[in-house]
């Protein structure tokens, strides 16, 4: 039988996974030579379970990165995400995403993503392409990033989806993507001051 806490296990889990991914795309996105505020940025991952969405944050992660505006094609970066630090709102949920059918954060306590290209696409849109690691298992991801500057600050938004079962989180009976859906969609938005 499926508790409602084994459901939310499996929607931390993606949700980790989302976050995790999605976090280390903002960043390989354009964050360099910058400092990162917390309190105004987030890394959102949702899922669904049983076609109800379900939304997870990441709250900590660092990141090396090196990117100007007017030279995008030479910029760079290099992004770790806590996974531990994935949140769902209650810890029994968290502690299940963190466990081994999902994040197993004891062996694997980081997910990270290092950048291999920048590109403009237009106006203030730029797809970053990178190798992002969940779980010791690697995928090339495309992101599409928007990039707005105000004063002293420049601001990282977008999104991308991911499939769980590529970096094998949800393992087990979790694997079955018709209660917790193969796809986690990463959302972002993240604050930066400007050097």
């Amino acid at each position: 039988m499926k508790s409602t806490i084994f459901h939310s296990a499996r929607h931390s889990a993606s949700r980790a996974t989302l976050a995790g991914i999605a976090a280390l795309s903002l960043f390989g996105a354009g964050l360099a030579h910058a400092d990162v505020d917390l309190a105004k940025s987030s890394v959102i991952a949702t899922t669904k379970q049983m076609n109800v969405p379900v939304d997870g944050k990441f709250k900590k992660f660092s990141a090396q990165l090196n990117f100007d505006p007017a030279k995008p094609t030479a910029g760079s970066a290099n992004v770790s995400i806590d996974t531990a630090s994935y949140d769902l709102g209650a810890d029994d949920y968290n502690k299940q995403a963190q466990g081994k059918e999902w994040f197993d954060s004891a062996a694997f306590p980081n997910a990270t993503f290092v950048s291999s290209a920048i590109a403009p696409a237009g106006g203030n849109l730029y797809r970053i392409t990178g190798k992002l690691t969940i779980k010791g298992k690697s995928q090339t991801v495309v992101v599409p990033v928007s990039i707005a500057s105000n004063g002293a600050t420049q601001t990282f938004d977008g999104s991308v989806p991911i499939k769980r079962s590529q970096f094998d989180v949800g393992t087990g009976e979790w694997k079955d993507t018709s209660v917790v859906a193969d796809e986690v969609v990463i959302k972002f938005h993240i604050v930066a001051s400007k050097k």
